[in-house]
């Protein structure tokens, strides 16, 4: 996939116009897309904001009007409290598109995998219409498997990876990620998409050099 023409370094204003809670600690917000700004699914936008910057991968595909992000609330965080309390109709300068974790069509089968809001770069890829990959979301307990819908209709198989007490619902499965695919995920040569913490890629990497030798690794790191 092609990247867009926008200029990377180009500052664009936009505006709140949606929040909403998915869980206790995560919200949605929706913004204002300006004119002539083009982005590829799993790319980001760069917030700026007196001094500080803080990327946030959109989950909107390329075709919506508006820009759509998951974000994480860190109590202590540059930019998830601002985003959290602002108003509607508050505007915010950013930049971008930003990135390069993009789906690359193979003849190998393409395993996503994420951890929290991670899914992110995923969701967007699943509304731009990509389908018919594996997808892997771990998370703590079932009230964080964000846009599980989207990933039914568009995933050929889509697996919650709970690592939390509660145990998960009918096609779900108790653990982390790596255990999934260290037990479930036949040998051979995939291409991989790992989203999510620094700890939950490398843990992935070893693996797969270990077990699925030949296949290629894409990889973002969500903070």
């Amino acid at each position: 996939m092609s990247l867009p023409k926008t200029t990377p370094s180009s500052i664009q204003v936009t505006e709140l116009l949606k929040r909403g809670w998915l869980s206790k600690n995560t919200f949605e917000i929706e913004l204002t897309r300006p004119a002539q700004f083009d982005f590829a699914p799993g790319q980001r936008i760069r917030f700026i904001h007196q001094g500080s910057q803080r990327d946030y991968s959109l989950i909107s595909g390329p075709d919506n009007e508006t820009l759509s992000l998951c974000i994480r609330y860190v109590e202590r965080g540059a930019f998830s409290p601002i985003l959290a309390a602002a108003r509607i109709g508050s505007q915010f300068h950013f930049s971008g598109p930003h990135g390069y974790f993009l789906f690359q069509p193979s003849k190998r089968p393409a395993i996503f995998v994420s951890t929290g809001t991670g899914i992110a770069p995923f969701c967007a890829m699943a509304r731009s219409g990509i389908t018919g990959f594996t997808l892997l979301h771990g998370v703590r307990s079932a009230d964080e498997l964000y846009y599980a819908a989207v990933f039914r209709a568009t995933a050929k198989l889509y697996v919650a990876c709970l690592s939390g007490a509660s145990k998960p619902a009918a096609g779900g499965f108790q653990g982390w990620v790596t255990d999934y695919l260290a037990k479930h995920l036949p040998p051979g040569s995939y291409d991989f998409y790992l989203c999510g913490r620094t700890e939950m890629i490398r843990d992935v990497t070893l693996l797969i050099d270990d077990r699925f030798q030949g296949s290629l690794v894409y990889t973002e790191i969500f903070y």
